[in-house]
């Protein structure tokens, strides 16, 4: 057994071998590390445009933490409940991790909570809609940053928030 540690969110995984991708974040099997060579991606001195960047990062992911766990309470379909359950949890990580770069902890918000609806299509089409403002959003970023760990990092939820639009093009 080996024990592993995600880049991006920091959470350990104990197995043989390294996980397809972190069951805490998503991030892909590439940012995992064994624990020992672990560091926090994080930059001592972070950038105007990286804090007001990371800020917005957060917002967003605050916004899509509340909206998923609306949608996982009201949906009646299981499946539909398990995958926004499941993003929800994965979002909310991603908050926390920003927090982390940032420095502060993490604000207590309902922000998007009010944006699910009834409709379970509707919900999955707002999803898409969700991730794509963020992949566009983290590519704008990776772009802005200047600290190569605040790049990658932006990279790897790119990375995370593409896998999610996979996801909900998929369909329920």
């Amino acid at each position: 057994m080996k024990v592993y540690r995600c880049r991006v969110c920091g959470e350990v995984y104990i197995g043989e071998e390294k996980p397809g991708s972190c069951p805490f974040c998503g991030a892909h099997q590439d940012y995992f590390v064994l624990a020992r060579q672990w560091q926090l991606l994080k930059a001592e001195s972070l950038s105007d445009v990286t804090k007001e960047n990371l800020k917005k990062a957060l917002d967003l992911e605050i916004d899509n933490t509340n909206f998923y766990k609306a949608v996982s309470e009201k949906s009646k379909n299981t499946y539909v409940k398990s995958m926004f359950k499941g993003l929800s949890k994965v979002e909310r990580e991603h908050a926390s991790a920003i927090c982390k770069h940032l420095r502060i902890e993490k604000p207590d918000s309902n922000v998007g909570a009010d944006k699910a609806v009834e409709s379970d299509e509707e919900n999955v089409k707002e999803s898409n809609r969700r991730e794509k403002r963020a992949v566009a959003f983290y590519g704008q970023a990776i772009n802005q940053a200047p600290e190569p760990e605040i790049k990658e990092f932006f990279k790897a939820l790119s990375e995370i928030e593409s896998d999610h639009i996979t996801l909900s093009e998929q369909g329920i």
